[in-house]
C-alpha cells in the first residue's frame, strides 16, 4: 500500500536536491533563475513545483516527478483518485509548462512537453492501458491509477505530436494583389500598464 505523506514527504525532500540543479542547467542553457514553489499558493495549487526564468525573460513552469525505483518505463497518472474520480496528471488541465520526471537510481530525468504529452495521451491512452497495463497504487482511502509506458513509445508519441500533416490547397494560392505592407514606427505605440 501506498502512504500519500510518505510520498509526499520523499518528493519534499528531493526538493533541495542538487540533481535539479543539474537537470535544470542541462535542460534550458541560459537558465539565469529557479524559484520553487512548493509552499501553499497560487503555483503549487496549479500543479507548479518551480518556474525557471531564462537570460532572455522567458519563463518556463515545471511539475516535478520523482520515482524511487527503474521500471524502465513512465507511469502516466491517468486517475489521481479513484474515489473521487479526480483526473491525474496526464489527462488534467495544467499550468505547467512541463513535467521534469526524475528517475533516481539511474540519474535519468525525462522532460515531458506538457501539451504534446496530453495530446498523445489524448490519442494513444486507451491503446496504452490495454497494452501496458494499469498501475494501482493503493493510498489509505483510495487509490491512484497509473499507466506505465516505455520510453521508446511515450517519446515517438510525443515526437508525433509535433508534426503536423494538413492537406495541402487543391490550386496554386498567391497573395492577394492589392497587399499593402505598413510601415510602423516605434514614435506610433503608446505603452501602457495593466
Amino acid at each position: 500500500m501506498n502512504d500519500f505523506h510518505e510520498d509526499l514527504r520523499y518528493s519534499q525532500e528531493c526538493e533541495d536536491n542538487p540533481i535539479w540543479l543539474e537537470i535544470y542547467h542541462k535542460a534550458f542553457p541560459t537558465l539565469a533563475t529557479i524559484t520553487s514553489h512548493r509552499k501553499d499558493g497560487f503555483h503549487q495549487r496549479a500543479g507548479v513545483d518551480r518556474s525557471i526564468t531564462l537570460q532572455n525573460s522567458k519563463q518556463i513552469l515545471i511539475d516535478e516527478k520523482v520515482r524511487r525505483k527503474h521500471y524502465a518505463d513512465i507511469a502516466l497518472e491517468f486517475m489521481a483518485n479513484d474515489q473521487k474520480k479526480s483526473e491525474g496528471w496526464v489527462c488534467k488541465p495544467l499550468l505547467a509548462d512541463y513535467i521534469a520526471y526524475a528517475i533516481i537510481p539511474t540519474g535519468n530525468a525525462y522532460m515531458l512537453p506538457v501539451i504534446q504529452l496530453q495530446a498523445a495521451w489524448e490519442k494513444h491512452g486507451i491503446k496504452w492501458k490495454e497494452r501496458f497495463g494499469i498501475i494501482l497504487a493503493k493510498n489509505a482511502t483510495y487509490s491512484t491509477l497509473s499507466c506505465p509506458v516505455p520510453v521508446p513509445e511515450l517519446f515517438s508519441a510525443i515526437g508525433q505530436m509535433l508534426r503536423i500533416t494538413f492537406d495541402p490547397p487543391t490550386q496554386h494560392v498567391t497573395a492577394p494583389h492589392n497587399t499593402t505592407r505598413h510601415n510602423i514606427s516605434p514614435a506610433n505605440f503608446t505603452l501602457t500598464n495593466h
